[in-house]
């Protein structure tokens, strides 16, 4: 990986309008980047950010639905058509669904990886031929700790952030030579509305209670630090970055204890 320069480059960030997405926007911003920032629920916090940062950088808004193949295709198209080129995808949209598997039905299972999954899968499959025509171009999915460790009540989100570091890691290889480069990012607990404004299955019981009553002791770490850290991660040329509330012990526990971690997140969690 080489270093990257954010500078006049037009970065494409989804979910931006909350959380680590508006951290991101509000940190690139500050850098001369040129901002094309979309979301799909609260359009009208995204429309106030961008007015605010049209202060200091180029800033556009758009309203994507991530979870739709042919929106965000032609999202792709209009980026493209607004701006000139694009230079980063930042696929950042997500949500979660607290429940076990044994509660959650298919549909809400499905929901989540429409969003979480294949929302990044769409990004990714978007913007690549752009980078790859130009031989130049960032490609940052936003997996999670939970896409290196799984968690009780989280398998639905386990598996979308586990398919999203699979899906970057396969670029690693596939584009090497191509000047265009993938980066996956492992957010620990960052102090964000995921959880609040997540679902719980309509089955949910005692252990998605649990669950909901961790949250705050998990979440902890602030929107704005997470975007500098994957800021500077890009920056720096790395592969992979690790940020955020117990995020590197989670890594570390992945990688030494890959049959034996559960009893010890749990005892993190708490």
């Amino acid at each position: 990986m080489s270093a990257y320069e954010f500078k006049n480059k037009v970065v494409v960030i989804t979910g931006a309008s909350s959380g680590i997405g508006r951290a991101l926007a509000e940190n690139l911003a500050s850098k001369g980047a040129r901002l094309a920032l979309s979301d799909e629920r609260n359009t009208q916090e995204l429309v106030a950010l961008g007015r605010r940062l049209s202060a200091k950088c180029e800033c556009r808004t758009y309203a994507v639905d991530v979870s739709d193949r042919e929106v965000v295709f032609a999202h792709a198209a209009q980026v493209k058509q607004d701006f000139g080129r694009a230079d980063c995808v930042i696929n950042n949209a997500g949500v979660t669904v607290i429940g076990t598997i044994a509660h959650m039905s298919i549909e809400e299972i499905e929901w989540q990886l429409s969003i979480n999954l294949w929302g990044v899968i769409y990004g990714t499959k978007a913007f690549l031929p752009i980078f790859l025509e130009q031989r130049e171009g960032r490609i940052v999915n936003i997996s999670s700790v939970f896409g290196l460790v799984s968690f009780p009540t989280q398998g639905a989100y386990n598996i979308s952030k586990f398919g999203v570091r699979g899906l970057t890691e396969c670029l690693w290889s596939e584009l090497d030579g191509t000047g265009v480069e993938a980066v996956v990012v492992h957010p620990g607990g960052i102090k964000t509305n995921i959880e609040a404004q997540g679902r719980r299955c309509r089955a949910a019981g005692n252990e998605e209670a649990g669950f909901s009553s961790q949250a705050a002791t998990m979440l902890t770490t602030p929107p704005e630090v997470c975007a500098t850290d994957i800021v500077r991660g890009v920056e720096r040329g790395r592969k992979r970055i690790i940020t955020g509330n117990k995020s590197t012990s989670l890594y570390w526990l992945s990688r030494l204890l890959p049959n034996h971690y559960p009893a010890i997140v749990k005892r993190l969690a708490n």
